[in-house]
């Protein structure tokens, strides 16, 4: 029963964990499926370099299967994913300097552009106010995008938002604080409206 529902990888992420840890290589595979899109999406908003960054994902899940047997068992998968993928794109930084001259975790530029789903363009009305909201969230500074993209967009909290970015639960928690009140100082309109996109951003 076990290795059908494995077959139908319909596992949970932390049962899916086990699995790779237990050497099994068709719950690696599952997982390498589940996740290899988002975190090629991910290391793309730090560089226009697609090839390096898929390297750095492909490097992340050969790490995660050679040292399986000293992996933690338990883990956030998502949130250990996207730090592991933001730690190696930093250290591709630090050995090729194709990124920019900064050297620290901290100090990789969020590149990212953000766009509304179509769905949320119900009319030209609505689709003006979601394209000004647009334009103010890429003005935010990198740090703040980078947080609330996490925040939303991946559905993490607030303590695994801190733990990719390498800072502690206060400063994850101002950075979100910052870019919402950064947007809603510049956003005048319904309050309703941004909700609604920050929940389909999710």
């Amino acid at each position: 029963m076990k290795k059908q529902i494995l077959h139908n990888a319909i596992l949970d992420d932390n049962e899916l964990w086990a699995e790779v840890k237990a050497g099994d290589e068709k719950a690696f595979s599952i997982l390498f499926k589940r996740y290899y899109g988002y975190l090629i999406q991910y290391g793309n908003s730090f560089s226009p370099f697609s090839e390096k960054i898929q390297d750095c994902v492909q490097d992340v899940f050969t790490d995660i299967w050679v040292y399986r047997n000293s992996l933690s068992d338990t883990v956030v998968v998502k949130a250990y994913l996207l730090s592991s993928v933001r730690k190696r794109i930093v250290r591709l930084q630090q050995r090729d300097k194709i990124f920019s001259k900064t050297t620290s975790v901290d100090a990789v530029a969020f590149l990212l552009d953000f766009s509304v789903e179509h769905q949320l363009i119900s009319d030209e009305s609505t689709a003006g106010k979601v394209a000004r909201l647009n334009k103010l969230l890429n003005v935010l500074p990198a740090r703040q995008k980078e947080a609330l993209y996490l925040r939303y967009h991946h559905g993490l909290n607030v303590d695994q938002v801190a733990e990719i970015l390498n800072v502690n639960y206060q400063s994850a928690n101002n950075l979100l604080h910052r870019a919402l009140v950064n947007i809603r100082k510049d956003w005048k309109v319904d309050l309703a409206l941004f909700l609604v996109f920050l929940t389909n951003w999710m």
